[in-house]
């Protein structure tokens, strides 16, 4: 069992996230973690001011020497794989080879338009771009003929130190998407705002996906919001309102983990038992204090 931590990013003193990123290196979590919103949006994250995590993880790789460091998830559809590709080799080229890449496809409401792209064969797109990347980064020159993106004989150096190239974690909620997932990537990585009990289906699904693709290695993890305190009813009312601010979509405390210890380690376990082999642990407040409470209460009944 792997834990890694989330990188706060509604922080915007780059001397509080260098000590954060220290303290967790220093308490030897395995990774720091982020997330992608370019603009804000009714169905996710609401109005609030959100590094972007290129940037949060450049600055991350400068502030460690340890830990991996990973997204989860970039929207990619959004994106051009070219210049996408291009930050991914630097970033693990300035990290000494410590960067995990999350991909999602982010459904059909994200706002196209701004980015120049479309909904439309949307799945297309999203397999057409990250098979464009891989090219990128493990063949000398590249000829690409897609629906969406043509390059002739065009190199891109330097390569990833990651060999053929960093891991690629797939976010999926749906049964077709995990599939693709087990088909096209490294890893699963079940998204936060989602139940253990649906991460036990996808789990699942992934299973026999990789029996039947013949993919042992494939990897398994979740991102668990998480609110350590000894009064039950005060954990559940601070993440429940942290919450509904990031998400502006009702009530979804039932997808956190929150309460004394024993409660928490409780619920952590139920998502080990469901097949997680990395959990990626996300205080919503008091950061500091979770992350210290988390290594100190909570990870060594875990094992």
């Amino acid at each position: 069992m792997r834990f890694a931590i989330a990188i706060p990013q509604f922080a915007t003193d780059p001397r509080e996230v260098r000590r954060f990123l220290g303290l967790v290196e220093n308490l030897g979590f395995d990774g720091a973690w982020t997330q992608e919103q370019i603009i804000g949006s009714k169905s996710a994250i609401g109005s609030k001011p959100v590094i972007s995590p290129l940037e949060l993880l450049a600055y991350a790789a400068a502030c460690t020497e340890r830990i991996r460091l990973g997204c989860a998830v970039f929207v990619t559809p959004l994106r051009n794989p070219v210049h996408l590709a291009k930050s991914i080799t630097s970033l693990d080229q300035l990290s000494g080879g410590r960067i995990d890449v999350g991909v999602g496809i982010g459904g059909q409401n994200q706002p196209f338009a701004a980015f120049d792209s479309s909904p439309e064969h949307l799945v297309t797109r999203f397999t057409e771009g990250l098979d464009l990347m891989k090219r990128l980064w493990t063949e000398p020159a590249v000829t690409f003929d897609g629906r969406f993106w043509q390059l002739v004989d065009a190199p891109m150096e330097p390569k990833p130190v990651q060999r053929p190239h960093p891991p690629i974690w797939f976010g999926a909620n749906h049964p077709k998407a995990v599939r693709r997932a087990v088909k096209l990537g490294d890893g699963f990585i079940g998204a936060g705002s989602s139940t253990t009990a649906r991460f036990v289906d996808l789990v699942k699904i992934a299973r026999e996906a990789k029996d039947e693709l013949d993919r042992p290695d494939f990897k398994i993890a979740k991102r668990v919001y998480v609110a350590l305190d000894d009064n039950v009813d005060r954990a559940r009312t601070r993440i429940g309102e942290v919450l509904d601010s990031f998400y502006n979509r009702g009530d979804i405390t039932s997808v956190a983990v929150y309460g004394p210890a024993h409660d928490v380690v409780r619920g952590l376990r139920e998502v080990a038992d469901a097949g997680a082999e990395t959990i990626v642990l996300n205080p919503m407040f008091d950061e500091y204090e979770q992350v210290e409470q988390l290594k100190a209460e909570v990870i060594p009944q875990l094992g």
